[in-house]
């Protein structure tokens, strides 16, 4: 089955019962690959989806109430990503769930998330006063007032350009990027960071290009996926990282990178998140 039907075929898009008991089951994953792309040979790109959880809280063994802030981080190749409204019905299950304490939670958060991802998650629970997420300003320079001259709102990887001769490291970013859920049709708002070196991209034409996802409907894993694919293809970089930093929705926010070279970035969030 493919991944529209398997969307069509699930309750995603009904409406849910709030359940506040522990259950897995609400968890719904979603096969990565998609059938118009075709199988890699060998995968070309390192990754992690870095998802974070404001919206956590458990009973003790008292029934006294606790809360805690949630890093999630999936392997970029796992067979499966979880769709976030069933990660968000998930997390609410613990709500009134009585359990001994914040290892229980982590332990129990991280076999049924790799079970439902199909590879390991790791999982870490930061009290309120840990200071866990430090924001910063958005890395490199910002592409948004630069002019452009082609506004199209279908992904077009041939908006892309590089200047010839020219070669460069550095790091760019827009905050323009929005594409909606597949599922729900709702928009998803995102800061792009773009760090490469190779032949100097072309910052109006880059920025056209993350333009036009503006009425995509796709996951957030898949843009930022085929974003560092299209780059990678049309102005053949020799490094080359791309993450966007998403907005948070239903106390959630997904925060994918992939990379040319091995990473495990910090999770430092945005001024917008």
């Amino acid at each position: 089955m493919d991944q529209e039907k398997i969307i069509e075929a699930s309750p995603l898009g009904d409406k849910s019962e709030y359940v506040t008991d522990y259950s897995p089951e609400l968890l719904f994953p979603i096969p990565r690959k998609e059938p118009w792309r075709p199988a890699f040979t060998k995968r070309p790109f390192y990754g992690v989806d870095i998802w974070n959880a404001y919206e956590i809280s458990w009973l003790d063994q008292q029934g006294v109430p606790h809360m805690a802030l949630g890093e999630f981080r999936l392997p970029g190749d796992s067979p499966n990503i979880i769709e976030s409204k069933s990660f968000k019905l998930y997390l609410n299950s613990f709500n009134q769930t009585s359990l001994s304490g914040r290892d229980e939670v982590e332990q129990l958060m991280q076999t049924d998330l790799s079970k439902a991802a199909g590879a390991p998650v790791q999982v870490r629970l930061f009290g309120l006063n840990d200071h866990a997420m430090p924001i910063i300003a958005t890395p490199g320079e910002c592409i948004d007032g630069r002019k452009v001259d082609t506004v199209v709102y279908k992904p077009d990887a041939s908006l892309l350009a590089t200047h010839a001769g020219k070669y460069r490291t550095e790091t760019l970013h827009s905050h323009l990027l929005k594409s909606n859920c597949p599922v729900t049709g709702q928009p998803d708002w995102a800061t792009l960071v773009v760090e490469y070196e190779g032949a100097t991209l072309d910052r109006s034409t880059l920025l056209e290009y993350i333009i036009s996802y503006r009425q995509h409907g796709d996951f957030h894993e898949q843009c930022v996926e085929q974003i560092f694919l299209d780059i990678m293809a049309q102005c053949q970089p020799k490094q080359l990282t791309v993450y966007a930093r998403y907005v948070r929705r239903g106390g959630l926010d997904i925060n994918p990178y992939r990379s040319t070279k091995p990473l495990n970035p910090a999770n430092c969030r945005t001024e917008r998140q």
